[in-house]
C-alpha cells in the first residue's frame, strides 16, 4: 500500500510547501533554454526530492524516468568498493570506456510525442518546447545526500561536468552544502529550501486528511506541525499513522505515538557514560543458557545502531539533540567539552570506514569528562 507521502506528491510547482520566491526559482531553471546544473539544499523533510522530480518532469518531459538516474550518496558512504561502484554508475560500459553515461543522448529529448496517453500536465503547467538549433538537455543525474560523497568523489564529478554534459545535467541535493567542494557548487545554481513554517504544515495535513476522508480533532493539526518542527514529511508520516491505528479523534492520542516513537537511549547513553559505565556485561538466561550481554553505554549504542538500525550520523544527531535540548541538568562546561568532543566525532566519521570506532572513543572521553566534574567513579 503506497503512503500518503507518494499519493499526495505535488505534480506542479505552485504546490510545493516552499515560499513563493523559492518555487520561482525552480520555474525559472526548468523553463530556460540551457538549465543549469543545481544544487538543492535544506534540512530533511522539506520537499527537496519532491522539487527535483518536478524539475525532471519539466526538463526532459513524460518519459522523464527513462532518462533520470538516481544515485544515493549516503548508500556509498564508508562501504569497501564504494568508488568502484561509483564509477560503475556513471561509466556503464567499463572504466576504460569513453563512454559514460552524462555523454550520452537521448531520443526522447528529440520526439516528445512518442509518449501517448495521459502523461499528466507539466510540473509548470506548459511543456517545455525543445529548440532544435541547440542539443536539447536529455538525460538527469541526480546525485542525492551529495554532501556524503567525501573528497574522493567530487573531482571526478567536477571534471564530468566540465567536459562530457552537454546534454546532460547533474542534480545534487544536500543537507550541509559546506561538505561539497567549492568546484563543485561554483557551477551549480544552489536553491536552499528553509523549513516549512507551520502554518504551511498545518494546512497540508489537514488538507490530506481531508482527501482521505480522516478528521482530526480539534487542535491535532497544529499539534502535529509542532511536533514536526519544520519536517513535512515527518507530519504525514505522523499522521498516517495515527489515521491507520483509528487515534485521530482524541488529541492526546499524538502523545502517545510520540512518546512510543522517541528514542530514548541516546539520552540513557549519556547518562552512562558520565558515570563511567560504558562498558559492562550481565548474564541473562537465552533459550535455556546462560548468555552474556552487553550492557552500559555500548549496550545501548548496539540497541541505537542494530535493533533500530540508526546509522553514525544518526546516532551523533541524537546525541546533539540531547546535549542541546537542555533535558539533561548539565554544567554548561560540561556541556561545552561533550559538544567539543562530539564535533570532532563528527568530523572523524567523515573519513572512516569503521564509524562505531569514533563513537566508542567519544563515549570514553565522555566519561573523562565525567571524572574531572566528579561525577563518574
Amino acid at each position: 500500500m503506497p503512503s500518503w507521502l507518494s499519493i499526495h506528491a505535488p505534480k506542479r510547482f505552485d504546490q510545493l510547501a516552499v515560499p513563493q520566491k523559492i518555487r520561482d526559482q525552480f520555474i525559472r531553471a526548468s523553463l530556460s533554454g540551457d538549465p543549469p546544473h543545481l544544487l538543492i539544499t535544506g534540512p530533511a523533510g522539506v520537499g527537496k526530492t519532491a522539487a527535483w522530480r518536478l524539475v525532471a518532469r519539466q526538463v526532459l518531459g513524460p518519459g522523464w524516468k527513462s532518462t533520470c538516474h538516481v544515485l544515493q550518496a549516503r548508500d556509498l558512504s564508508r562501504q569497501a568498493g564504494a568508488m568502484k561502484k561509483f564509477e560503475e554508475f556513471l561509466r556503464p560500459s567499463g572504466q576504460k570506456s569513453t563512454d559514460t553515461l552524462a555523454s550520452r543522448t537521448s531520443l526522447d529529448a528529440f520526439d516528445r510525442n512518442m509518449w501517448e496517453g495521459d502523461v499528466g500536465e507539466a510540473p509548470c503547467g506548459e511543456e517545455t518546447k525543445v529548440e532544435f538549433g541547440r542539443a536539447p538537455v536529455s538525460r538527469l543525474i541526480v546525485i542525492e545526500d551529495a554532501d556524503h560523497l567525501g573528497s574522493r568523489r567530487q573531482p571526478y564529478l567536477r571534471r564530468m561536468m566540465e567536459s562530457e554534459s552537454h546534454t546532460t545535467r547533474f542534480i545534487f541535493t544536500a543537507r550541509a552544502p559546506s561538505r561539497i567542494i567549492d568546484a563543485l557548487r561554483s557551477r551549480m545554481q544552489h536553491i536552499r529550501i528553509p523549513p516549512i513554517e507551520m502554518e504551511e504544515i498545518e494546512s497540508t495535513v489537514e488538507k490530506v486528511a481531508s482527501l482521505e476522508g480522516i478528521d482530526l480533532a480539534e487542535g491535532m493539526s497544529g499539534d502535529i506541525a509542532h511536533v514536526a518542527n519544520g519536517n513535512l514529511r515527518k507530519a504525514l508520516f505522523t499522521t498516517e499513522l495515527l489515521a491507520r491505528r483509528g487515534m485521530t479523534g482524541t488529541r492526546n492520542r499524538l502523545y502517545d505515538v510520540v512518546s512510543a516513537s522517541t528514542l530514548q537511549h541516546a539520552r540513557r547513553m549519556i547518562e552512562l557514560a558520565l558515570r563511567g559505565k560504558v562498558i559492562e556485561w550481565r548474564w541473562e538466561k537465552k533459550g535455556g543458557r546462560n548468555v552474556k550481554t552487553l550492557e552500559g553505554a555500548m549496550g545501548q549504542l548496539d540497541e541505537m545502531m542494530g535493533v533500530h538500525a540508526l546509522d553514525a550520523e544518526d546516532v551523533v544527531h541524537q546525541i546533539h539533540m540531547e546535549l542541546t535540548g537542555n533535558r539533561l541538568m548539565l554544567p554548561p562546561e560540561l556541556r561545552n567539552e561533550m559538544l567539543d568532543a562530539l564535533s570532532n566525532c563528527d568530523v572523524a566519521l567523515r573519513g572512516t570506514i569503521h564509524p562505531r570506532i569514533q563513537i566508542e572513543n567519544f563515549l570514553h572521553e565522555i566519561t573523562q569528562s565525567g571524572r574531572r566534574h566528579g561525577l563518574a567513579m
